[in-house]
């Protein structure tokens, strides 16, 4: 199993969301290698639920439950998407600030690439995030 980090900004689509609909398509990816990303996804890989710009923190961990095809609101290139489900609520959201003052982070791709959507995440450091989010 594969670990990633989504991002979507919570006015548009937040974890609350997720949870609601039960499960949702992870569509709109614009970026090359965030595209890749998704294609990379296999069913039952996780990932880390970001809320970003507002709150800028994972708050959960959602599930892909189909992996990538083509994504349905794209005009024009090659772009996919992933369905995902939840799988947990964090108790305590994980913030962008308490990451980079974590030493065992500071490779994490949200620091290092901080504008993509869509990236790997070490075993390693999926444990400690879960673990910094009380589950």
């Amino acid at each position: 199993m594969n670990h990633w980090l989504v991002k979507s900004e919570p006015c548009k689509y937040s974890f609350d969301d997720l949870l609601r609909d039960g499960q949702t398509f992870w569509n709109g990816v614009r970026n090359y290698q965030a595209r890749n990303n998704l294609r990379a996804m296999a069913v039952g890989d996780q990932a880390l639920f970001y809320h970003s710009n507002e709150g800028k923190e994972v708050v959960g961990i959602a599930q892909i439950i189909k992996s990538a095809y083509p994504d349905s609101t794209a005009v024009d290139g090659d772009w996919s998407m992933v369905d995902i489900k939840p799988v947990t609520k964090f108790k305590l959201p994980v913030t962008l600030e308490m990451m980079k003052d974590e030493p065992k982070l500071q490779t994490l791709a949200l620091i290092k690439q901080s504008r993509l959507s869509v990236m790997p995440v070490s075993k390693e450091h999926f444990a400690l995030i879960r673990k910094l989010g009380g589950v």
